[in-house]
C-alpha cells in the first residue's frame, strides 16, 4: 500500500486505515518522543502528536514520506513539550557490565567483522529463541540511556538513515554515530558474555 493510497483512505475517514497507520508507526513515534522527552512524557507526546496528525492530515502534501512527516510532527511536539530546553547528549556512558568490546571488531558501518566465536555451532536465530538470552537482551536494552536506546531502535528496527535520526532528534551526526556505536557494543558484549558463560 502506497502513502497515496493510505492517505486517500484516511481522508475518507476509514477506521481500518487509521488502525493500520497507528500499528505501523506508533513504535517509531514513541522512540522519537522517548529520545527527546524521556520515558515519563513519551506516551503523552505521542498522543499529542496523533492529535496533531489527525488535525493536519488534509494538509499533508506528500513532499516527504508519510513516515517522515509523522516522525517530524512527533519530534516537534516533543521539542515543544521541552519548551526549548534542549537536552545535552552525554558522551560518557556507564561501562558495560561485561567489560568493553574492542572497536576493532566492527567495520565502519557498525557490523561485526567476525561473529562471536561459538556461533558456528548455533545460528543467531537459534540463540535468540532461547528465553534466557531474550530476557538478558531485554535487560541490556532497558539499561541503555534514553538516547542510545532510541537511536538503536530508530536505526535497527525502523531502518531510518543516520541523517534522518539527526534531524528528528536535533543532535549532530557524530553524536548519533557515537550513541549507535555504544549501544551496539553493549548488545554485543551481552551476547558474547551469554555465549561464553550461559548467563546474563
Amino acid at each position: 500500500m502506497t502513502d497515496a493510497d493510505l492517505l486517500k483512505r484516511l481522508l475518507a475517514g476509514e477506521q481500518k486505515a487509521y488502525r493500520e497507520l497507528v500499528t505501523t508507526y506508533q513504535g517509531a513515534m514513541r522512540a522519537v518522543a522517548f529520545a527527546i522527552v524521556g520515558s515519563r512524557n513519551a506516551d503523552e507526546v505521542v498522543q499529542d502528536a496523533w492529535l496533531a496528525v489527525v488535525r493536519s492530515l488534509d494538509g499533508f502534501q506528500g513532499r516527504a514520506s508519510l513516515k517522515t512527516w509523522l516522525l517530524t510532527i512527533t519530534a516537534n511536539t516533543a521539542k515543544t513539550r521541552l519548551r526549548h530546553n534542549r537536552r545535552e547528549v552525554l558522551m560518557d556512558d556507564l561501562p558495560s557490565p561485561h567489560g568493553s568490546i574492542d572497536d576493532a571488531r566492527f567495520a565502519e558501518d557498525g557490523h561485526w567483522l567476525l561473529a562471536p566465536h561459538a556461533w558456528h555451532q548455533d545460528t543467531p536465530e537459534a540463540l535468540l529463541t532461547e528465553a534466557e538470552l531474550r530476557d538478558c537482551l531485554e535487560r541490556t536494552l532497558a539499561s541503555l540511556s534514553e538516547l542510545q536506546g532510541s537511536v538503536l531502535q530508530l536505526r535497527e528496527q525502523q531502518g531510518l538513515e543516520l541523517q534522518d535520526i539527526c534531524n528528528l532528534l536535533d543532535i549532530s551526526l557524530s553524536n548519533v554515530r557515537v550513541l549507535l556505536h555504544r549501544a551496539r557494543l553493549k548488545v554485543f558484549a551481552t551476547l558474547e558474555h551469554f555465549e561464553e558463560t550461559g548467563q546474563c
